[in-house]
């Protein structure tokens, strides 16, 4: 154990720590195996329990190396839905992802709801499933409510002012008359903007935060500004479930040392191939023609209207879709009209388009 971890290399990979049985307690990656691993063994006072436990329990450790992080991210989720590690525990449970979901109670009011992704949730609106926490889409939610005062606490059934309607985070709903309709009008905006519809109601609140601001009701500005900043991480969440179910194929690069690059054909919620570019090559037609021969031959995933997508696809999903938008890779998106038949023309000059561009943008000096 101690020759393995003096023998670490400092490049991207993913590490598996084991019990004295060969039993897989943990899988992690990291863009530095070498420091990353060493920190779970350095007496550290921030370690948590459940890190301390796990480190107490290691006896082995296999390491798998990587090109690149993007593929240590994408190796990892693979493994740990493959071996179900015991210290996985987010990715491992089935209850990780969670819904939110409009109830209607009896006296016809709306609610807001967390509902665990494998719950029947019948005609009601719902959104999601959300990869985050559920404790943290909880809290994104409870700040939606409380900013836009729909955050009613009142029973099902009740008439009459809930305590939250004196705080200012209900418009009393509950109490029925104008003050349920005007309820309404906001419910109908928050689901609109939620679906993707209207967007009116997220200009209205910033609005109210800048009057709110320049009237000195620091509170009710802060309000507002929570309550923006949560809806615009649930409606970043959701791009996710419309990224995957696009189901494009992209092709994605990645840097590796200052003449090489990685491409990857990557498609919904896996990698379809990968090969390494040097990107002072001039002769891109050939790469071009390499990465068309294996469009040609994919096994396409079925597409059928109403598929509900896997955990396995969501998690990896995730990871292709937050790498693409972290800028730390370049992508070019593959149109449906060059997959077709006839657009094999099309195709290749838009791979030799992007080879051309990623020498040139990585410094290479290729022409």
């Amino acid at each position: 154990m101690i020759d393995q971890l003096h023998n670490l290399p400092a490049s991207p990979g993913v590490y598996m720590m084991k019990d004295g049985h060969g039993g897989i307690l943990y899988v992690g990656k990291s863009k530095n195996l070498k420091q990353r691993v060493k920190s779970y063994f350095v007496s550290s006072a921030s370690h948590s329990r459940k890190t301390q436990r796990l480190v107490n329990n290691v006896k082995d450790l296999e390491i798998r190396v990587t090109d690149t992080e993007f593929e240590a991210f994408m190796l990892e989720c693979r493994l740990i839905h493959e071996l179900r590690p015991l210290y996985n525990k987010k990715m491992k449970s089935p209850h990780a992802y969670v819904n939110v979901v409009v109830k209607t109670g009896k006296n016809g009011g709306r609610r807001l709801e967390l509902s665990r992704g494998d719950e029947p949730e019948g005609e009601q609106p719902s959104f999601g499933p959300y990869t985050a926490s559920k404790h943290t889409v909880g809290k994104a939610l409870t700040r939606i409510q409380e900013s836009l005062r729909i955050a009613c606490a009142g029973s099902d059934g009740e008439r009459g002012p809930c305590l939250n309607v004196s705080l200012g985070l209900c418009l009393g709903g509950c109490m029925g008359g104008e003050a349920a309709g005007e309820y309404d009008r906001v419910m109908d905006r928050l689901i609109a903007l939620m679906e993707g519809r209207d967007f009116s109601l997220m200009d209205d609140m910033r609005r109210e935060m800048e009057e709110a601001a320049s009237k000195f009701d620091f509170e009710r500005a802060a309000k507002c500004r929570d309550g923006i900043e949560a809806l615009t991480f649930l409606l970043r969440q959701e791009k996710v479930i419309s990224f995957a179910e696009q189901n494009r194929i992209i092709l994605l690069s990645e840097l590796l040392n200052e003449r090489e690059s990685k491409l990857f054909l990557v498609q919904r919620h896996q990698i379809l191939y990968s090969e390494k570019y040097d990107r002072q090559a001039t002769d891109r037609t050939r790469t071009a023609l390499s990465l068309m021969k294996r469009l040609q031959n994919r096994a396409m995933e079925e597409t059928a209207a109403g598929h509900e997508l896997t955990r396995d696809e969501i998690d990896g999903a995730q990871i292709i879709h937050s790498y693409l938008r972290n800028g730390t890779c370049r992508h070019l998106v593959l149109q449906e009209a060059w997959l077709e038949a006839g657009g094999e023309h099309d195709l290749r000059q838009a791979i030799e388009s992007f080879l051309a561009a990623e020498a040139g943008e990585r410094g290479s000096g290729a022409g």
